[in-house]
């Protein structure tokens, strides 16, 4: 599969999460940073996908140390959450 085709996949696995704060917290993420992404960078995410949402919220507002294999750039590009749309 294309490095386009991937993405395309990605994309609707981040937006379709189960709740509204997961969505706009992954799927913000991806929309935000993906186009700029590295193979590796794209395999990170595909792993991060994996995971319960529960546990990547809680990685990303800090209140869980995400594990080694998870943190790192990426993550803290996540954590800073100026990429979620706020509605006022």
């Amino acid at each position: 599969m294309d490095h386009a085709d991937r993405l395309k996949r990605l994309k609707f696995r981040a937006w379709h999460r189960g709740t509204k704060e997961a969505d706009l917290l992954i799927g913000g993420f991806f929309d935000r940073f993906s186009a700029g992404w590295t193979a590796a960078e794209t395999d990170w995410f595909e792993r991060l996908l994996e995971i319960d949402d529960v546990l990547i919220m809680a990685w990303a507002i800090g209140t869980e140390t995400p594990p080694a294999d998870i943190d790192g750039p990426m993550m803290r590009r996540m954590q800073q959450l100026d990429y979620i749309p706020i509605a006022k």
